[in-house]
């Protein structure tokens, strides 16, 4: 059930690639221009997991989609897929935020 953009969202991240806004009942990813997938609206119940890691030089937040082989990463390379979005380092704090929050949620 989409908020059809009457609700406020509970915290939204300016992250690489995209904004990342979390919601009561689901999480929607605003792609930048610059990204090679289109924007994204998941609700809480098809989210299984949220894999956080922060990196070292930057990190991703992926999010794991009921039914959706998630990508995988190499050892120095991140997951390149429509539920991962990238943060540098100094956006730790809202990615890990917006982990918590999903988490909380689903």
């Amino acid at each position: 059930m989409s908020t059809g953009g009457d609700e406020s969202p509970i915290l939204s991240c300016d992250l690489q690639g995209g904004t990342l806004s979390v919601y009561e009942t689901e999480v929607r990813i605003d792609r930048s221009g610059a990204s090679m997938f289109e924007d994204k609206t998941l609700p809480m119940a098809d989210i299984r997991d949220v894999v956080y890691d922060p990196g070292f030089l930057s990190g991703h937040l992926q999010l794991v989609e009921a039914g959706v082989e998630p990508a995988e990463g190499g050892l120095l390379s991140h997951p390149v897929d429509e539920n991962t979005l990238y943060f540098p380092r100094t956006g730790r704090k809202c990615a890990r935020r917006a982990r918590d929050a999903i988490l909380e949620r689903i």
